[in-house]
């Protein structure tokens, strides 16, 4: 990133201490609230990734910032996996996310855990495929931890990241910006317990290297045959890369 940004300046917490306090504060509102922001269009988003995936037969699956574990659970329903793990350091939102696996009956294929991604507790060379969705933003240490996903991806495994995006054109980008500058806050102050959170993901979103950028990071970081897919005019993007 050009510059680090955490969600609350006057605190002396870490990225990763903030970042986890802001996830456990708004978990309950997260889903309704993210439903709301993207008007639904992240679901699409979602199902392009699993699709990704499910394209390469994969038995084991790890979800990084796994979150409330709607991509989780999309990898039960649209692949044969028989081992999905959710990962995330929000132990509020892996509560919310364990939820709404148990409702569905999923338990016995997804296990959602409390694991850092900069050191994630699984051996190396393990998972089939890796996906995060939203998440790679708010890594402490970007390179560290995407090192950390290359060690416990098997060789020939995929790895596939949704994160937001600027557009390039003109007229776009300035409805983009606008909807981050002003309509994601408004939200945010309007029915979050924490207004600062959406404050901190509107920054977070513009300020994270993405289209080449981004792809020369995850080369940077050993993964080959690097790609990535805008989505919907540029307001988000899709990267795979593989070992």
């Amino acid at each position: 990133m050009s510059k680090t940004v955490k969600p609350y300046n006057d605190s002396n917490q870490s990225k990763k201490e903030q970042v986890t306090h802001m996830f456990d504060t708004i978990s309950k509102e997260y889903d309704g609230l993210n439903r709301a922001i993207t008007f639904g269009i992240d679901v699409t988003w979602r199902k392009r990734v699993i699709q990704i995936i499910h394209d390469k037969k994969p038995d084991k699956i790890l979800d990084i910032a796994s979150g409330t574990g709607d991509l989780a659970i999309m990898a039960a329903k649209k692949t044969a996996a028989t081992t999905i793990i959710g990962a995330d350091i929000s132990e509020g939102m892996l509560k919310v996310g364990e939820e709404k696996i148990n409702k569905l009956g999923l338990q016995d294929r997804i296990k959602m855990q409390v694991a850092d991604s900069e050191n994630l507790p699984f051996e190396s060379n393990y998972f089939d495929a890796i996906t995060v969705a939203f998440g790679v933003r708010n890594f402490e240490n970007l390179d560290k931890g995407l090192q950390e996903i290359y060690r416990v991806l098997k060789p020939n495994g995929v790895f596939v990241v949704l994160e937001t995006s600027v557009p390039s054109l003109p007229l776009i980008k300035q409805g983009y910006l606008f909807h981050s500058n002003v309509i994601l806050p408004f939200f945010g102050k309007l029915f979050s317990k924490d207004p600062k959170a959406y404050s901190y993901l509107s920054k977070s979103a513009k300020n994270f290297p993405y289209g080449k950028v981004f792809n020369n990071i995850l080369e940077k970081n050993g993964f080959i045959e690097v790609e990535n897919k805008p989505q919907t005019l540029g307001v988000a993007s899709i990267y795979i890369g593989k070992k």
